[in-house]
């Protein structure tokens, strides 16, 4: 477990980066998760994204589909992808858990796709 200090707040993740208390997120958390990925700014686009994320999870407690999120927010088809290259940093952004069974892969470092497994 660690601790990442956002906005004068210390909320913790766990070894992979994974919120532990998804109520602690908001939008000054989600910065800083993105800071220790590697994505130096949230840009609306993004943030649409995380956003539609967080209300997908909490009304089916399930990853969505990646064109199915794209579509409803009105952005082009492969918009997780183009937006944040591996979907699952849009995940750990969002303050969402670890889905057991849950992994994206890619074979060329740019498109990726859920696989699940066990």
């Amino acid at each position: 477990m660690r601790e990442l200090t956002a906005a004068g707040r210390t909320v913790l993740l766990d070894n992979e980066g994974f919120l532990i208390d998804q109520e602690s997120w908001n939008h000054d958390v989600a910065r800083e998760i993105a800071k220790q990925l590697n994505i130096a700014n949230l840009d609306d686009g993004q943030l649409t994204i995380i956003e539609f994320l967080r209300e997908y999870y909490q009304k089916f407690n399930a990853f969505p589909i990646l064109n199915y999120v794209c579509k409803h927010i009105e952005q082009p088809r492969e918009c997780v992808n183009d937006k944040f290259v591996n979907p699952m940093k849009a995940w750990k952004i969002a303050g969402l858990p670890k889905l057991d069974g849950i992994h994206f892969v890619s074979f060329d470092g740019k498109n990726y796709r859920l696989e699940e497994c066990c």
